[in-house]
């Protein structure tokens, strides 16, 4: 058998060129198509999305942020559970600083017993570890919310607590233009009345002069009257910082145990959150009658 001859595949000048282009050129045509093709793929690497526009804005954003709201709009209470997963859980989802953890029948029940008022008190106020609030302002969450959040924490962890009653709307504006608030035991309402009757007794007409001795007027209850009209009714007319109420027998009856002399003295020189003399430049004997009318009142 005879075999075919081989002849080379290139058998003239022009092909030898051509193949020498060919050489070159398809290669750089596959790296030019490869760096096209990496290029416009999407890069999953960190920091490859820093200049998108969400990346920018969040680097460019102010520190301080202004949320605007509408003061007339009604108030959209939040859930029990709302509350909960936004404050309560970082401690109590895990039992954390000595919390009763979440669900934990064992470890709520005592506190259950204690029943709904002294739990509140706790939260709202602050126990242990816990910060008032659990660390909110009543900005953040209302009393009745922060309630919310208890009743559904006690009730999924063995309780049968009900379900505290949403407030009406306006009754805490209400409640303040007319200056009958009741107290309450929470930090920020105790503030809050605070803050009324240092705003009260700084308006109190100071007179220029204490009368002379014996000069007081003969009808003493006139005068005491007065003095409860330009002084003490800042705090005695609606109770402020437990101060004992304007006709509330059983608040003056706590009072009036001990003697009349250390009340007076209590009006004279001060107790508690209130001044001497209220705060007033009256006389002693102004001041007696006004105690006198108060404690009148109450009988």
């Amino acid at each position: 058998m005879s075999e075919a001859p081989h002849g080379a595949p290139i058998k003239t000048p022009g092909q030898l060129i051509a193949a020498i282009i060919a050489g070159f050129a398809v290669p750089v045509v596959i790296i030019i198509l490869l760096a096209v093709y990496v290029n416009n793929t999407t890069r999953t690497g960190a920091g490859t999305d820093m200049f998108s526009d969400a990346s920018v804005a969040a680097r460019i954003a102010p520190v301080a942020q202004v949320d605007i709201r509408d003061a007339n709009a009604p108030r959209v209470y939040k859930t029990g559970e709302q509350v909960y997963k936004a404050v309560c859980s970082a401690c109590h989802a895990a039992g954390t600083a000595g919390a009763p953890k979440f669900g934990d029948a064992g470890l709520w029940a005592p506190r259950i017993a204690e029943g709904y008022d002294t739990l509140l008190h706790n939260a709202l106020t602050g126990k242990g570890a816990m910060p008032a609030r659990g660390g909110t302002s009543p900005d953040d969450y209302s009393d009745f919310e922060i309630g919310r959040a208890i009743v559904y924490m006690a009730n999924n962890s063995g309780g049968k607590l009900e379900e505290p009653a949403q407030p009406a709307p306006g009754a805490a504006a209400a409640a303040a233009a007319s200056g009958a608030a009741p107290a309450a035991a929470s930090g920020a309402q105790d503030n809050s009345q605070a803050a009324a009757a240092v705003a009260a007794l700084a308006a109190v007409p100071q007179t220029t002069a204490a009368p002379a001795a014996g000069a007081q007027s003969a009808d003493a209850s006139q005068a005491g009257k007065a003095l409860y009209t330009q002084v003490c009714q800042a705090c005695h007319a609606a109770g402020v910082l437990n101060a004992p109420k304007f006709g509330d027998k059983a608040a003056w009856a706590e009072r009036l145990k001990e003697p009349m002399d250390t009340v007076y003295g209590y009006a004279l020189h001060g107790k508690g959150a209130m001044p001497p003399k209220g705060g007033s430049t009256a006389s002693d004997a102004d001041v007696k009658a006004a105690v006198d009318y108060m404690v009148s009142a109450a009988k």
